[in-house]
């Protein structure tokens, strides 16, 4: 049964014991050396304890909220989202040598041609202040013989209501990775038959990493749009550890000029 605090009594019993400790604590510099012995080990004992509830706490509420949907999106966004990988747990949390078109949760797939699978992809608990996101994914590949690897989010259905060709979708991302590679985004928005796409390198000379699409450049008829994803496709993955801190997405209308 798990301990219960916070009440009425627990705090006048707190109260009580904080007030006691700040009235010996006082008279420590008067008093003689058999009491000040006397009370010198339960003072350790309440300190030690004190410091390890502290240290919990501490630790604990420093990390992301789970569930956090604190986003950094430009100004006018009508849509922002953060995917449940990096927003809640998923399960099972880790997959071990990944088979082609297998999928890591409700939102993603991982994509990729080796005959022999040495990929291995966990989600991971972040913890530096300057995470908001509560989870990242860590991607570890060893052998790699095939040609191609991606990871396949499915953008929701509010990605693409009310999506016309004066939007621009972003793309924000912290990557760490152990090794240099090259990491594409490729946007993909269904209407109809026919299937856009816009492809974008990620600028990887920092941690913190943003690419946009703009439709203008499409041909996308804006009545039939009905489904939209995104490939993030690694070039030469072999031999690496990818992190993906924090993946994030946000639409606005273009500024007319």
């Amino acid at each position: 049964m798990g301990l219960k605090i916070g009440g009425l009594f627990d705090r006048l019993l707190m109260r009580h014991a904080l007030r006691r400790w700040r009235a010996v604590a006082a008279e420590a510099g008067g008093a003689d050396l058999a009491t000040l012995r006397a009370m010198r080990t339960p003072a350790r004992q309440t300190r030690r304890e004190i410091e390890r509830l502290l240290h919990v706490a501490e630790g604990r509420l420093s990390l992301p909220a789970i569930g956090s949907d604190v986003i950094r999106k430009p100004l006018m966004s009508d849509w922002a989202w953060r995917p449940e990988l990096w927003r809640g747990p998923v399960s099972p949390p880790g997959l071990a040598a990944v088979e082609n078109r297998a999928t890591f949760g409700g939102e993603a797939t991982i994509f990729h041609d080796c005959k022999q699978s040495e990929l291995t992809i966990r989600q991971i608990r972040n913890t530096r202040e300057r995470d908001l996101a509560p989870f990242g994914v860590r991607m570890d590949v060893f052998h790699f013989g095939g040609s191609f690897l991606s990871l396949v989010i499915d953008l929701p259905a509010e990605a693409v209501q009310g999506l016309t060709l004066t939007h621009v979708i972003r793309m924000e991302a912290v990557v760490e990775m152990e090794q240099p590679l090259e990491i594409f985004a490729r946007l993909n928005v269904r209407h109809g038959p026919n299937t856009e796409q816009l492809v974008r390198e990620l600028p990887l000379q920092s941690d913190d990493v943003m690419v946009e699409f703009d439709l203008a450049y499409t041909k996308m008829n804006e009545k039939r749009v009905d489904r939209a994803w995104i490939d993030l496709i690694f070039e030469g993955p072999e031999m690496n550890q990818i992190i993906l801190r924090d993946v994030t997405f946000s639409r606005r209308p273009r500024a007319e000029l």
